[in-house]
């Protein structure tokens, strides 16, 4: 019990500090309000008698627990910004006990997943932010592994390698990572969600920035002349096949997303993201964009279409398979913990598949968290517990 009120009163502490990264802003860390959650965290790990080292410059957190028992090393990764997509600022955490389906926020009608929460309690806001769930439930629960460490000094465990990282909602989360600051050869990224699964598989990732230079002249006298490129925009979206998007696919099937739109009938500017787990068809993807692009310069017989396309990250998949023993050391400890292991492929990206590719292995592990860079985001605290569990039970050598 006394574990469990730890447990929430951290994240609480947490989700209340706004960490919003800035996929705008060109600046690393992209915003000085992640600085604040990290400095708190240092000030906590230290408290913790861990060896800490802030690299304040880029708002990359390191700390290293000495190993007892052991002769190995095993590390950690959370990070610590939140979404663009949905507000950070002034999150108003609320637990609701023994869940009976009945809430104004969570309804079972929109999330059905919300049947399978029944008698949980469960955290959410007050439906006007996001929680922050992603990733401040993985930050809890490794310090919250950590401070079990500290409160039992007899229990022998690996060398502990701690890292929290900015930006990886935008994309930036390993781009200053200094792998010689972290002191494990293997790690894990703590930022799932349903307990008991573990991810080791990921899109590869691109994103596509199409920008229209259209022509714009006064609507009475525009016959023949005017190229409106909001116009040419829907023309260009048009090209996606429909059955290819986020809402119409899932498992591994790849998808284009229309992320952002800006656009006059002078100028139009869209950003998508292109996602497929197969690296075959992620090349076709990108080459069906240029296509795409290239038929709009035919169609209006001017380079009025641009398209530049950059990779953001791969599937970790192909950096893991020589490295399945960290994936069955976590099945042993979610049985543990009480949970059925199981593995799904990421539909989406973690700082490990960067660090992967970059020679550290490190799959993903679950935090209880749902409903991620939404207003209906919520945690399991009876999940959460359980992920603590099996972070804990990771961290000694005989499991």
């Amino acid at each position: 019990m006394e574990q469990t009120k730890s447990l929430i009163e951290r994240f609480f502490r947490y989700v209340k500090i706004d960490t919003q990264s800035d996929e705008e802003s060109g600046r690393h860390p992209s915003t000085d309000k992640q600085r604040d959650l990290a400095g708190l965290l240092v000030t906590e790990l230290k408290g913790l008698g861990l060896d800490v080292d802030y690299d304040e410059e880029h708002c990359y957190v390191y700390a290293y627990l000495p190993p007892k028992g052991s002769s190995s090393d095993l590390g950690f990764i959370a990070h610590m910004d939140t979404s663009p997509a949905v507000s950070g600022k002034n999150v108003k955490p609320y637990i609701i006990h023994s869940y009976d389906g009945h809430d104004e926020v969570l309804d079972p009608a929109d999330f059905p997943e919300l049947n399978e929460h029944l008698g949980e309690d469960l955290i959410r806001t007050d439906g006007t932010t996001l929680l922050g769930a992603d990733d401040k439930a993985g930050i809890t629960e490794i310090m919250e592994m950590l401070e079990y460490f500290k409160a039992n000094p007899d229990v022998k465990h690996h060398g502990i390698a701690i890292a929290f990282t900015p930006d990886e909602e935008i994309g930036e989360g390993t781009l200053n990572f200094d792998l010689s600051r972290f002191h494990a050869k293997q790690a894990y990224t703590v930022d799932g969600g349903k307990f008991g699964i573990l991810e080791y598989e990921c899109f590869n990732a691109a994103m596509a920035t199409v920008e229209i230079r259209g022509r714009c002249v006064h609507t009475g006298s525009a016959k023949g002349l005017m190229i409106n490129a909001s116009i040419v925009a829907a023309e260009f979206i048009g090209f996606l096949p429909e059955d290819e998007r986020p809402e119409t696919t899932e498992g591994y099937e790849g998808f284009y997303y229309l992320d952002s739109i800006r656009s006059d009938c002078e100028h139009a500017k869209m950003q998508f993201l292109i996602r497929d787990h197969d690296l075959e068809k992620f090349e076709a993807r990108k080459e069906f964009m240029k296509d795409a692009a290239f038929t709009i310069n035919e169609r209006y017989k001017s380079e009025i279409c641009e398209i530049t396309i950059e990779d953001q990250y791969p599937n970790m998949a192909m950096f893991l398979k020589d490295h399945m023993d960290l994936v069955e050391r976590v099945q042993e400890a979610v049985r543990l913990a009480g949970g059925i292991p199981s593995s799904e492929p990421v539909r989406g990206g973690t700082d490990g598949a960067l660090l992967s590719s970059r020679g550290l292995p490190c799959p993903n592990l679950s935090t209880g968290g749902y409903n991620y860079h939404s207003r209906y985001e919520f945690a399991s605290v009876p999940e959460m517990e359980r992920s603590l569990m099996t972070l804990i039970c990771l961290a000694q050598p005989d499991n």
